[in-house]
């Protein structure tokens, strides 16, 4: 399998085709490893985070824009808002991309309200900045056979209630949500990194196609329900 055939990604051309009428000219990544873009290499992908990728196929549509990648991997909820929000403000984007929650769900126990207080407090301020915000359901790996069996059923269910929690936090604020909840690639060993966390070049070229899609789909929305 290479990038040119697999038919879960995009080539450039088609992606900037998609985009081509994206409005978007400051681009911000908010979150934990996850918009950090840590992977692994795979022979027939470019080594290229999800984030990058975006960032890139914008540039072939809106060749001045600029973008600022905040995300930093290990930190919790609350670090990613203490650390990032009044940062990601300043740079005045008109697009944010927001995913983080991940690492809280690794604890001895996950706290659901706090996670999703820390999500709205991000995510409200940015729209309230008439930003436009997109935030990110998680692939479940668990489904992927990669991670140890005694963990793989509490896992689950957080990164379920992560992504449910997720998705009704961008619905309330008129966000765009990337739901990977069920995408049949989940299930694929081959997309993930030996650390049997995070996504390898594979599947950030995947992560990537799914978003610049979603992205599409928002701006061919109706006027109304698009942001600003």
């Amino acid at each position: 399998m290479n990038e040119a055939i697999d038919p879960h990604c995009l080539s450039d051309e088609h992606a900037a085709g998609l985009l081509a009428r994206a409005p978007w000219e400051r681009v911000v990544g908010i979150g934990d490893s996850v918009i950090e873009g840590i992977r692994e290499p795979v022979d027939g992908y470019r080594d290229e985070s999800w984030m990058d990728r975006l960032v890139r196929i914008l540039r072939l549509v809106r060749p001045t824009l600029d973008h600022l990648n905040l995300g930093r991997r290990g930190l919790l909820a609350a670090q990613v808002r203490e650390s990032q929000l009044a940062r990601a403000l300043e740079f005045r984007p008109d697009l944010a991309v927001v995913a983080f929650g991940g690492n809280d769900t690794f604890g001895r126990d996950f706290d659901e309200a706090g996670v999703a207080a820390e999500l709205e407090a991000v995510v409200s301020a940015l729209r309230s900045a008439r930003c436009q915000v997109v935030t990110i359901g998680l692939l479940d790996i668990t489904l992927s056979g990669v991670v140890p069996e005694k963990y793989a059923k509490t896992w689950s269910t957080r990164l379920g209630r992560l992504n449910a929690l997720t998705a009704e936090v961008a619905s309330r604020f008129g966000a765009i949500h990337v739901d990977n909840t069920g995408h049949p690639v989940a299930a694929d060993p081959g997309i993930y990194s030996s650390d049997g966390i995070h996504l390898n070049a594979r599947g950030h070229a995947i992560a990537a196609a799914g978003t610049l899609r979603r992205l599409a789909a928002a701006i061919d929305a109706p006027a109304a329900s698009r942001a600003n």
